[in-house]
C-alpha cells in the first residue's frame, strides 16, 4: 500500500509535524511536486486522517485514565448508545468489542472521584446493564503507527 518514499515522508512529519512541503522535499531529495502529491494521495487514500496537533489529556488536568467495559442491552444495540457517550467530553473513545462486553470505553478524569461522576454519568443511559473498570496506573507503550508504516513499506 506505501513504498519507501511514503514511509520516509509519514516518519519525517510525525517526528516534525510543522515542517513544510518545502523543507519535506529538501530533507528527502525529491521535487516540492512529489512531496506534495504524495501527501495529497496518502490522505485521499485515507491513511493520514489528521494533521491536528496531539493534545496530551493529563497536561490540561486529567491525569487519571481508565478503560470502561459496558455491558448493554442486546435489545437496543450499542448505537442507541453513540450519541450519549459522544456527549460526554471526558469519553476518548469507544468500540464495540467481542468477549464478556459490549462496548470498551478509554475514558479521562481530574481524580478519582470525578472518575467516578464520569462513569456515572456513563451509565445513566437506559441500555446499559453493568460497567466494569480498569484504571490505567501507567503507559507503557503509548499509542503508536510508525512501526505499522515500517512494516507495510517493507525493506
Amino acid at each position: 500500500m506505501i513504498d519507501r518514499l511514503d514511509a520516509d515522508l509519514l516518519s519525517l512529519w510525525r517526528a516534525e509535524p510543522r515542517i513544510g512541503v518545502l523543507e519535506a522535499s529538501r530533507r528527502l531529495g525529491v521535487a516540492r511536486g512529489t512531496v506534495q502529491a504524495r501527501l495529497d494521495k496518502l490522505v485521499e487514500r485515507g491513511i493520514v486522517s489528521s494533521f491536528g496537533p496531539e493534545v496530551d489529556p493529563a497536561a490540561l488536568g486529567y491525569g487519571v485514565m481508565a478503560f470502561v467495559t459496558l455491558e448493554i442491552s442486546q435489545a437496543r444495540g450499542h448505537t442507541a448508545l453513540n450519541d450519549h457517550l459522544a456527549a460526554i467530553p471526558e469519553v476518548l473513545e469507544a468500540h464495540t468489542i467481542t468477549g464478556s462486553g459490549d462496548i470498551l470505553v478509554r475514558i479521562v478524569a481530574r481524580s478519582n472521584a470525578d472518575l467516578q461522576r464520569v462513569i456515572d454519568q456513563m451509565v445513566s443511559a437506559e441500555g446499559i446493564n453493568r460497567s466494569a473498570t480498569v484504571i490505567a496506573l501507567e503507559t507503557q507503550v503509548p499509542y503508536r503507527v510508525l512501526p505499522l508504516v515500517e512494516a507495510a513499506a517493507g525493506p
